[in-house]
């Protein structure tokens, strides 16, 4: 008989051949590649940040000191207070400048003649009459004195002596000439000359001159806008999410209104700053440059991302949690109210601060609103005239004068805290109250 022969094996099936151990090293080497381009990636945008923080810092940090001259002051009361009463209301303001300047002239009496005595007065802030006012009006037994005050050098002096302008430069192209570098490194050798924390800063609105200049206003004005938009924003929000997730049927009209809601997520800001001019400003005729105004349309913009956020706080309570519920005899309303939104409530806080942060930082809907207005102190009210944090930041980025450009700096570091704050704590409201199921 003739034999047959058996089927010749395959030494290496598909999976075990040359070919296939060559597939597996290119599948493992895209796979480091693509690895590696992730961490450079993840390096490039943490070195930009890093660039980015450090000149902001840089740039920043020396509008929290103001350099300062000391003079001594006699507060004459025949100038300052010509009525007699002693009264801060009946001081005479524009001769607090002039006591000013009579000090200087004697603190240097080799400057003479009407243009030695104007390069002399550019040594000092052309408002220091304000900062000796407040001192005078804070404790009226001064009148009748002799005083050492510390009074706000100019801006070019201050600029000078942090750095931000060249001493070393030709004398035409300098604001101060080499007779006033002269003056004040003879006052900064006399120990009358030096850095004073910048209080202003802090406690001051929005002025033409940068060592009058603050963001107190401004802060007002983003805290009134942000109460607005907390209060319209959230309720509303939270009624939406929960008519949609709770109660809505399922059908095409609720299908419409979630993609719309989505969309309206992505809809540039200067749009609901337009909706606002025409709707809010034009037709009901609401008062330009308010907070009311402004938080009006910044709740507009944050009611996207408040409804998603519930929606998504509402959808990650168990099922179980509603069924147990309803068979304990609750209604759908007492079983929403008392038993899901409560549970959700910490997911929908941390969407809510979310916003709020992103509300923080809008310009351009506030533009938009007449929010850009000079406004040299804080807002009073919901309908007075305000500034806020992102829009200061910007009026001080167009400002011609030097000393505006650390402001600005300075304003934005500020800025940051408060939405790192504001961030912080949506993070850490997240990790008190979530609730693992």
């Amino acid at each position: 008989m003739t034999e047959i022969a058996a089927p010749m094996t395959a030494t290496h099936s598909f999976h075990t051949s040359v070919e296939a151990e060559k597939r597996l090293r290119a599948r493992y080497a895209a796979e480091q590649r693509f690895k590696i381009y992730g961490i450079l990636a993840i390096a490039v945008a943490c070195l930009m940040l890093v660039v980015l923080l450090f000149t902001i810092t840089r740039e920043g940090m020396t509008a929290f000191w103001q350099t300062a001259i000391r003079l001594e002051v006699t507060i004459d009361p025949a100038k300052i207070d010509p009525k007699g009463t002693r009264n801060p209301a009946d001081f005479d303001r524009a001769a607090f400048q002039d006591v000013i300047h009579e000090a200087l002239y004697t603190r240097f009496p080799q400057a003479e003649g009407r243009i030695a005595r104007k390069e002399l007065r550019g040594l000092i802030s052309p408002v220091a009459g304000v900062f000796l006012a407040k001192e005078v009006g804070d404790d009226a037994a001064m009148l009748g004195r002799t005083i050492q005050v510390w009074i706000p050098a100019s801006d070019a002096i201050n600029q000078i002596e942090k750095g931000r302008i060249d001493r070393n430069e030709e004398e035409a192209n300098r604001p101060i000439n080499d007779r006033q570098l002269a003056w004040f490194d003879q006052l900064k050798k006399d120990g009358d000359s030096g850095p004073i924390f910048n209080s202003t800063f802090f406690t001051s609105s929005d002025s033409n001159y940068p060592e009058l200049a603050g963001l107190f206003g401004a802060v007002v004005g983003s805290v009134l806008t942000l109460i607005v938009t907390l209060s319209l924003a959230l309720p509303i929000g939270i009624a939406t999410a929960v008519y949609l997730e709770e109660f809505a049927p399922k059908n095409r009209l609720t299908d419409l209104i979630e993609v719309n809601i989505n969309n309206l997520a992505a809809v540039p800001s200067i749009v609901f700053g337009l909706l606002g001019l025409a709707v809010f400003l034009q037709f009901f005729g609401l008062p330009r440059s308010s907070p009311l105004v402004g938080g009006m349309v910044i709740a507009l913009m944050s009611l996207p991302t408040i409804i998603i956020s519930a929606r998504a706080a509402l959808k990650a309570v168990p099922p179980s949690i509603r069924e147990a519920a309803l068979g304990m005899g609750a209604s759908r309303l007492q079983t929403v109210a008392h038993h899901v939104l409560p549970l959700a409530m910490p997911g929908i806080l941390t969407g809510t601060i979310i916003a709020m942060a992103h509300a923080l930082g809008e310009t351009a809907p506030l533009l938009m609103v007449g929010m850009n207005a000079f406004v040299t102190s804080a807002p009073s009210g919901f309908l007075d005239s305000a500034s806020v944090l992102p829009v200061q930041v910007y009026i001080w980025a167009d400002a011609p004068e030097r000393g505006f450009v650390e402001l600005t700096s300075a304003a934005i570091m500020v800025l940051l805290v408060f939405l790192v704050a504001m961030n912080g704590t949506a993070i850490w409201l997240r990790k008190k109250f979530e609730r693992r199921w």
